[in-house]
Formats: structure tokens, sequence, C-alpha cells
């Protein structure tokens, strides 16, 4: 018997709610139970070896082999206590997602006996095999040496049966082939540079972080649905389908009430997720029907990536025991909201110093003016990078629709800020910046409320919040790292080129909180033209930006061109977080990646046409053919036939239509990817890719969505957008 859609979507309404694992009573009695925190190394290391573990990540002092042995043994017994027989390197390689191999802790000892081992040259070093991930050209096959080293500043976890350690990965002559080793070079820079400044308002001997908050949106579908979607499987978006009569557009469902089965997953989710000591504070529905999104709080940044990392895996296999699957694509559905992962990104110093946050006094407004400042002069600078970091092949789709930010960099401030700085500007003392205000509502029993100094804009896509920026254009599916690495990075260099000028001014006699004022003054003049405030869908906008010199491309692979200009080059060298040997090799993994996507995305929807849509479009025109030969029959005379008959023929002529424009575009997109894939470059077939084949895509989906209104929905072959967004 066949497996239709129709009995899909009878399990899944019929399909009984899971309870989540029953948590203790109490979230702080079982939080970061499978971490190898500070709770945990009191347990297992001594105290000596646990300041020198603290050392390592606090001040970033290179642990000696000796103290690496003791942390290895206590970690192998509190892992061994927690059920592990495994243990692995857990990194983050240029795929996009993590990796690790496992390796047991028995070793084979004596005769036919075996012994656990785990030693500090096993935590600190493993050699997987790097010709298999992507390299750039860094790597050929036969070039397979690569290693992962441990990163102490991120904690060990348990995961299953298996001990999960945090490590970089490298290749054998010393490039980086990870999201997190990037990372950490400009973790150290900003803070170095950061600490410079800081220098100035009598700030010493206080370690500087960037702190990140993510927001994880995602959707939901039924696993017994997307079975039944080959598109969905093999290229993580809805390929073909009609909108439903029903989205979004009542706008019920964001905050609306969380359906129960959903909320049984949120809560397994959290569990599993506070065990790993991930800080999940925040979970809603979303705009779009079955979207949603956890949050968690602010952590350096560091930890956070990985966290997320964590969670998304952890997410996905959740999903699995609710009977739901997690689509982390940024447009798995066309005509309503995507999904992004808003990277809210700031400075802060291990005493509770929020750089990004206005003052109480002079002196503390004049250092948020500097710091605020220089973020929008590098972001200004470097606008075109920032976009680079967060393009992708799924993340195009989304970018500048249905309330996702424009493919157009732009910082907004709110009035109070901006108001700010053009005080500044006519001012040559210090201005005030004005705080929270309050605002009651004229109802006795409800409070006065306090209103932050800046409002909320959704169409910006680095946008000032009140203590940090929301970097919303950063893609749902995406390694945070991407998007992390780059800000740090330009924010270092241009707090080094103000740090410079500055101290010109004071070496030629001019006061420090002079000089800092009139440094911030012409840094803030320079960068005027990356803040906007307006609505930034307007194609006013997008001709405004454009006259402001900003970077308006939305093409992936000439986007990515930004990694590769001189600037870049320039200022990864000077703060030390890339070579340009390893940007040249990231550059071409994004192409290459960008081309795979495109086309198996491309394979698929002529294998769809071809194999499931044509032929049910065929069958229902036979149907329909037949009905018109026997109603010629019956209707002998020519005018009543054609009268009584004109409505199916022309179905019929709309269904042959369809059908031979679909046939004919999914043959020629094919053969177009076969000429693609003989051209020399990768940016070549990147470019053809985005040029030729995403038109190909959008073209041959207008005609199987009009054949899906047409045929008979008891014979179309795919769950339908009615279904897969309204299952609850």
């Amino acid at each position: 018997m066949t497996y239709t859609r129709f009995d899909a979507v009878e399990e899944a309404f019929m399909r009984p709610s899971v309870d989540a694992v029953p948590p203790a009573p109490a979230t702080s009695d079982y939080f970061g139970c499978n971490v190898f925190n500070r709770k945990n190394m009191r347990k297992y290391l001594s105290a000596d070896t646990r300041q020198k573990v603290y050392e390592s990540i606090e001040q970033g002092i290179t642990l000696q082999r000796d103290v690496a042995e003791q942390v290895a043994a206590g970690m192998k017994r509190w892992a061994m206590d927690m059920g592990a027989t495994h243990y692995t390197h857990w990194f983050q390689p240029l795929t996009g997602g993590t990796a690790e191999k496992h390796d047991s802790f028995a070793e084979p000892y004596g005769k036919g006996e075996s012994l656990e081992e785990f030693t500090g040259k096993l935590l600190c070093q493993q050699e997987p095999d790097a010709s298999s991930f992507p390299s750039g050209g860094l790597r050929n096959t036969f070039e397979a040496r690569g290693y992962t080293a441990w990163d102490p500043s991120s904690p060990a976890f348990v995961l299953g049966d298996t001990l999960c350690i945090p490590t970089v990965f490298i290749s054998y002559t010393g490039e980086a082939l990870d999201f997190k080793t990037p990372l950490l070079r400009s973790e150290t820079a900003v803070a170095k540079a950061t600490a410079d400044v800081l220098k100035y308002f009598g700030i010493k001997d206080d370690a500087v972080y960037s702190f990140l908050g993510w927001e994880q949106e995602y959707f939901l579908v039924d696993a017994a649905l997307y079975a039944l979607r080959p598109d969905v499987i093999m290229a993580e978006r809805t390929l073909v389908g009609h909108n439903s009569a029903r989205n979004q557009q009542l706008e019920d469902h964001y905050f609306g009430c969380i359906p129960s089965r959903v909320l049984e997953f949120m809560k397994d989710l959290e569990f599993g997720a506070y065990k790993l000591g991930i800080p999940i504070k925040t979970r809603h529905n979303e705009v779009a029907p079955n979207q949603f999104e956890i949050a968690p709080v602010f952590e350096q940044a560091n930890l956070a990536i990985d966290h997320n990392l964590e969670l998304m895996a952890l997410m996905k296999t959740t999903a699995e025991r609710h009977g739901f699957k997690v689509l982390l694509h940024e447009k798995p559905f066309a005509g309503i909201n995507g999904s992004g992962k808003h990277c809210n990104w700031s400075l802060g110093t291990e005493s509770g110093i929020g750089l990004l946050s206005p003052g109480k006094n002079n002196k503390e407004n004049l250092r948020f003016l500097v710091f605020m400042a220089n973020v929008l002069k590098a972001v200004y600078d470097n606008n075109a990078l920032l976009k680079a970091s967060v393009m992708t092949a799924s993340n195009a789709h989304r970018l500048g629709a249905n309330e996702a930010p424009p493919a157009i960099i732009s910082c907004f401030l709110g009035t109070q800020v901006t108001n700010a700085f053009k005080e500044l500007l006519k001012s040559k003392d210090m201005v005030k910046i004005a705080g929270k205000s309050k605002y009651s509502l004229g109802i006795p029993q409800v409070p006065e409320l306090l209103i932050d100094n800046t409002d909320r804009n959704r169409t910006s896509p680095f946008a000032f919040t009140g203590n940090r920026f929301e970097f919303r254009a950063v893609g749902s599916s995406a390694n945070c790292s991407s998007a992390v690495t780059v800000l740090n990075a330009i924010v270092a260099y241009q707090l080094k080129q103000f740090k410079e000028a500055v101290d010109k001014r004071i070496a030629s006699g001019t006061p420090v909180t002079q000089a800092l004022l009139e440094e911030t003054k012409e840094t803030y003049k320079k960068c005027q033209k990356v803040c906007f405030d307006g609505n930034g869908y307007s194609d006013e906008w997008k001709a405004e930006a454009k006259k402001r010199g900003l970077d308006c491309e939305t093409s992936a692979p000439v986007c990515y061109d930004a990694y590769l200009s001189k600037q870049t080059a320039m200022i990864y060298e000077d703060v030390g977080v890339m070579s340009d040997v390893e940007l040249k090799a990231r550059t071409e993994i994004n192409w290459e990646i960008y081309n795979k996507k495109i086309e198996i995305e491309a394979r698929v929807l002529a294998d769809l046409t071809a194999n499931h849509i044509l032929p049910v479009a065929t069958r229902y025109q036979s149907v329909l053919l037949d009905n018109v030969s026997k109603m010629k029959e019956i209707f002998t005379d020519r005018k009543e036939f054609e009268q009584v008959a004109c409505g199916e023929i022309h179905i019929i002529k709309d269904i042959a239509m369809h059908c031979s424009e679909a046939r004919s575009k999914a043959e020629e997109m094919e053969a177009e990817c076969d000429r693609i894939e003989d051209l020399p470059g990768e940016r070549d077939k990147a470019i053809a890719y985005h040029d030729k084949i995403t038109v190909y895509l959008e073209q041959i989906r207008e005609h199987v969505d009009a054949l899906e209104m047409i045929v008979d929905d008891e014979m179309w072959p795919l769950p339908k957008y009615r279904e897969l967004l309204f299952i609850r």
C-alpha cells in the first residue's frame, strides 16, 4: 500500500504529545551537570591545577604538559562517572557544522585485558583527516594531516556516552581550517585594542571581551510530512509549493499561545540545554506559522557560539523524539518570513563595564561615544566585508524580504543617540545623553514604564538597541563565528587607528579629554553616511544608499570578493586574524559551497519535476481528456458541446502549457549545470549559477505551483503549504 501525504497528515493530527523528560525541581539543581565546569573541576582537580586552568582561560596563559596530564586524568574520571566510554575533539570545520571522531577510553593492556586511558597529549591534540574537509586549496587529497588542539576557554561536555572537547582545527602547515581559530584570534585583537583605549579613562588590568547573545529562529514540520518532500530532505527548503490562502497575514501566530505539542518539544529541549550549561532564557512563537525562537542570556562570544552549535545539534535530536523535523534553512517557505539568528554583539570588561552603554556622568558618556563612533566607523569602512560574512546561498533568499533586513549594511542609532552625536559635532564640550524616561499610561493600576533610549528598527541590519548592536542579517543556519570574527577584527583595527590619532593630538599638547572629544567628532563625521533610521525596504533608501557609497551588491558570489580586497587583507594581517593565504582559501570555499548548494537545488528540482509533478499532471490531464471525449459523445451539437466543455478544455490546455514549459526549462537547466561544471574557476561557476540557474529555479517553480492549483488535490503527490505549516 502506498504511503500518501493524506496518511501523513492524518498521522500528524493524531500524533499524541510526547512528555518532556521531567526536570529536577529547580533548574539550578542540574544546570551544567554535563559540563566540566568550575563546579565539577573542584571535585576532580587539585587546587593548584584548577588555578592554572583558570589562568589559561582568563589570561591566555598556555598550559604546560604536566598540568594537561592532571587535567586529563580528572576530566576522564568525571566523564566516566557520567557514563562516558569515548572521547572526541569537537571542532568546527568550514562545512558550517561541527565534526567529531570518537575514540574509546579503552586501551589494550596485557593479554586480553584493557585499561581506560586518557592522557594530556590526547586531551591537547589529535589528528583528524584534513583532506576531506573544505580547505580552499590549502590541503590536497594526498596531504591528509591536520591537527585539532584543545581550547580551554570553552569547557568540555558529555553528550550521550562521549566526552566532547572543544578544539581548534589547523592544517599541517599551520593555517586555520575552522571557524574557531580566527574567532579566537579576533577576540585577542579586539581585547588588546579596546584595553589600550580604556587606559585613557583610567581603566587598567580589566580583561575585555566581546559578548554575544544570539536569537535562534527555526521552523518545525511534522516528520511524516517532511519524509514526503524530497526537496526539503535534499535542499533543506521547498523548491516548489503554492502559498497557502492563510499564512501569516492575520499576524496571530507571533507571541501567540505555544501549541501543546511544540511546548513539550521546547521543554525537552530546554532540559537538555540546561544540562549542557546553555543559559536559555526565552522561547516564543515567531511571525510565520510553525516558526519559533529560542534565545539565551549574553555570554562571552566564543562560549556563546559553541553553545549555539551545541543547541542546533540538540534541536534536531530532540525534535525527532517529538515527531518533528527542525528546519534551520533561512527561507524554507516562499512568501512568508524566513529565519535569522540575530547576533546581539557588544564589548565589555570582566568587572562588568558595558562599553556600549550610556553612562551616568560626562566621563562615562564620553567613553560610550568613543566606542560607538569607532564601531560605526568600522562598519562604514567595511560594510561590504560585513555583508560578505553573512551572505550564503540560503540567506540570500531571506535578506530584504518579509521583515528581514536588506542586503545593504547600515546602522540604526535611534533619536537620542543620533541627537547626542549631532550635539557633539556642534559643541566644544561633552554633551549630555538622556537616560531612560518615564511614561505614564494614565491608568492608575498600571505602573509607569521606563522607555529605552532607542526604538527598534526591524529593517536595519545593524541596529543599536540600548547597550549593544543587533546584527540582524546573520542567517539561522550560520555559524555566528563568521560574522563575529569580522566585527571583532574591523573594530580592533579601527580602535588602533583611533588611538594613534589621539596620541598624536596628545603629543602636540592637547589635553587627553579634549583629544578624545576632537577625534571622536572626526571619527563620527567620516562615517555618518552609514547611519540610517528609516525604512530599509524602500526604493528611496536603495537609491540613497548607493549615493552614500554603501555596498548595494545582492549577488552572493560577488559579495565574497570583499574578502579579497586589499583593505581586508591589510586589516586581517594588521590585527593578526588571518593571513592572505587563509583569506583566499576561505573565499574559494565560499564559492565552492555556493556552487554545490545551487547545483543540488537544480538537480533536485529537475528530478522532482520530471518524476513527481509531470506524471501526476499528465495523469489528471488524461482524466479530463477522457471526460471531454465522453461529453462529445453525449453533446452531439457542436455549439452545445463547446459551451459545456470549454472550461475543461481550457484547463487541459493550461496543463499542457505548464507541463511543456516546466519540462523544457528543467532540461535546459540541467544542460546549463553541465556546462557550468566545465568552467575553470569556482568564482566563474558561482556567478554563472547565480545569474543563470537561480533564474531557472524561479521559472520552473512558477509553472509547478500553477499546476498545484489545477491538479486534483487527491492526486497531488507533495504535502502542501497548508499542511506543512498548520500541523499542531
